[in-house]
């Protein structure tokens, strides 16, 4: 138990002699690091365009009957407006 009581106190020490900030001069930005960062861009661009072009092909598959048909998605049914006022649901 005494090592908790003396621990918050030594803690600030040896981060000190540890932590050592850099000089401004020794600090500067990379191309290396930008590069990657291009590159990630491009990456998740590619993907994304790919993953459209994928879409898309399975849905012109879908359309010209390729999959089973009795898994075809319905479309919505519009709703049918009536004339009857015993209908009118609205009030």
């Amino acid at each position: 138990m005494h090592l908790l009581t003396v621990l918050p106190d030594l803690l600030p020490l040896v981060t000190s002699l540890v932590d050592d900030v850099p000089e401004d001069e020794d600090v500067k930005a990379g191309w290396v690091a930008f590069a990657i960062f291009i590159g990630l861009v491009l990456a998740v661009a590619f993907l994304g365009f790919s993953l459209v072009k994928q879409l898309r092909k399975a849905e012109a598959a879908e359309e010209a009957g390729l999959y089973d048909p009795s898994a075809k998605k319905k479309a919505p049914l519009p709703p049918v407006e009536s004339d009857d006022p015993a209908d009118n649901s609205a009030g």
